[in-house]
């Protein structure tokens, strides 16, 4: 989306990076830079710097950087158009007409305001004599009027256009319902005609507030095939992998810790019983974006995933993505109850309470989920017993938890400590010596080593690009380094990523623009943390020499097919230099 620089520039100079980081990092002052917990991925020591004076943000660790812009495109999941407007809004200016721009986030506020309609109609069918069944379902689960009305539960009738009638007296398009996933077109006629039927309805709300879709319990099982739950499919305002039901209430919490379920009855009824910390994922299992989002908010997750074999792998599966985004895991398993709802209508939220404090870290849980495969009293099973626990215990990082676990096991299958001792310190080192030979065989390969952690960017020569990324580094060191070289463009060069940045840059200086990173535009957040990475790790001479050496370089690539030896390099540089003139 084009926004015009100069608009971009001001935009960048209102919003200042340190200010707008610091809304969501707490920032501690080291040097002419600031410091604090990268918000991206989980780490206990500050690897995360911001720059005021460049305007830029780079973590050292998970490699993610750019401007202000990006920030908010990365942190609140917003398109670039998006993360403008936020801003703008912030700093109380008025966002230029961009025509593609104004008519993507037109049609997210119509679907916005679609699906709040559609929430309403939902909660008035649900108390019209057509929802008298599902209310009375509703009640019967539990749930008290105030619970109804919080969470805007309603009722999808039994009829195959309601809400296509409803919504189309509100002004709604037939291509915005389509748009919207609340329909569905007749593949015989082209006909629209409701998506959820006879369905108690569950809005899925964003952080922000804003209503993206919907989950719907059938009530009727006339039709064996149906699902007994049905999402909104994937639109334009809703992605299910990087949504939570209930977080718009749960990240308010001051509990310290979300509880992470796997349905909307459960995430509901803790609501209700209160415990208002409670999330659950949208039809799908957990993935790294629900991981990366939760890590905004907590550093820590109680796991209460279903007692069946399904639940109790999702939440094995579920451990290390968690770990990986920095949160600490905790796991409750419950008797006498298959899920959270279940439990709190049986027994309460007092005895829940309990079982909450007395829930086992993650460590514990996997090893007695390890204990139920085997029968110790065999000895062959009691050594593959110790032998799968011990590697498990060689993963724990403080020899201080493999001591006191190796110890737990080595009574509970009635060996020496010394024995699991030993064993966990054989695991322990083949692990060491594994990644000893990762890092080895990546150190050993600089070439590639140096490519792009980006997928979707590619260095094929790599001579080329190393002096590509000096020439923007320099550039942003020294912008007038740019007007020795009048003819010179990023059409030159290898990576087209890099040319598109050079060629911004001239821009920003020919225009008078102050030349920055967080200027530059219509990159995405992966090109960003690529491009600001890169003047990150930069060393070497930043002078003209050097600029000069980049330039060749650049254009010996591009010209190899013409050029065909250094004297024709140097009278083709020549010519270019003897294009100087003033600005």
């Amino acid at each position: 989306m084009a926004f015009p620089q100069s608009f971009i520039d001001e935009l960048i100079a209102r919003n200042p990076i340190e200010d707008v980081v610091g809304q969501y990092v707490t920032l501690r002052r080291s040097g002419a830079n600031l410091f604090g917990l990268c918000p991206f991925h989980g780490e206990k020591t500050a690897s995360f710097s911001v720059a005021p004076d460049k305007g830029i943000y780079y973590c050292f660790g998970c490699h993610k950087g750019g401007g202000a812009i990006n920030f908010m495109m990365e942190l609140e999941g917003l398109s670039y158009p998006d993360a403008v407007r936020a801003l703008a809004k912030r700093s109380g200016m008025e966002v230029p007409e961009d025509e593609q721009y104004q008519s993507k986030y037109r049609a997210q506020e119509r679907l916005w305001a679609l699906h709040k309609e559609a929430a309403r109609f939902f909660h008035s069918q649900l108390y019209a004599p057509v929802g008298s069944a599902a209310l009375e379902y509703a009640v019967g689960r539990g749930m008290t009027k105030n619970t109804l009305t919080k969470f805007g539960i309603g009722y999808a009738p039994d009829s195959w256009d309601m809400l296509v009638r409803a919504l189309t007296e509100k002004g709604y398009t037939q291509q915005e319902l389509i748009d919207s996933g609340l329909v569905t077109v007749s593949r015989k006629n082209g006909n629209i005609f409701d998506r959820f039927r006879d369905r108690l309805m569950f809005p899925i709300i964003d952080v922000r507030g804003n209503i993206i879709g919907f989950g719907g319990r059938i009530m009727n099982n006339k039709d064996a095939d149906a699902a007994k739950y049905l999402n909104s499919p994937e639109t334009l305002i809703f992605n299910k992998r990087r949504n939570l039901f209930g977080l718009n209430y749960a990240k308010k919490s001051t509990l310290g810790y979300l509880i992470l379920v796997e349905g909307y009855m459960d995430a509901i009824a803790l609501h209700q019983y209160g415990f208002d910390c409670a999330v659950a994922s949208l039809g799908t299992s957990l993935t790294e974006e629900h991981a990366t989002l939760i890590s905004r908010y907590v550093e820590q997750v109680v796991l209460i995933y279903d007692a069946d074999e399904a639940g109790q792998r999702a939440t094995r599966r579920a451990i290390p993505i968690l770990e990986k985004a920095g949160i600490r895991v905790k796991v409750l398993q419950m008797k006498d109850a298959k899920d959270p709802d279940e439990y709190l209508k049986k027994f309460g939220a007092d005895k829940f309470r309990i079982l909450l404090e007395d829930s086992s870290n993650r460590v514990e849980y996997q090893l007695n989920a390890i204990r139920r495969k085997y029968d110790i009293n065999q000895d062959d099973q009691k050594v593959r017993y110790v032998q799968e626990c011990a590697d498990l215990i060689s993963t724990l990082g403080s020899s201080i938890q493999r001591e006191v676990y190796g110890a737990r096991i080595a009574e509970s299958a009635g060996v020496a400590p010394e024995a699991v001792k030993i064993e966990v310190g054989k695991a322990y080192k083949r692990r060491q010596l594994q990644q000893k030979k990762q890092q080895e065989k990546i150190d050993l390969a600089p070439v590639r080593n140096l490519q792009p952690k980006a997928r979707t960017i590619r260095y094929d020569n790599m001579r080329s690009a190393m002096a590509e990324e000096g020439a923007i580094a320099m550039a942003l060191l020294d912008p007038s380094v740019m007007d020795e070289y009048k003819t010179f463009d990023g059409t030159k060069f290898s990576v087209p990523l890099l040319g598109k940045v050079y060629d911004q840059l001239i821009q920003m200086h020919r225009q008078g623009l102050e030349v920055t990173l967080a200027g530059l535009t219509d990159l995405t957040a992966e090109e960003m943390s690529h491009v600001v990475g890169l003047c990150q790790r930069r060393e070497g001479p930043l002078n003209m020499e050097a600029f000069h050496d980049c330039i060749s370089t650049i254009l010996k690539a591009n010209q190899a097919s013409e050029v065909s030896s250094d004297e024709d390099l140097m009278a083709f540089r020549n010519k270019l230099k003897e294009s100087k003139g003033t600005k």
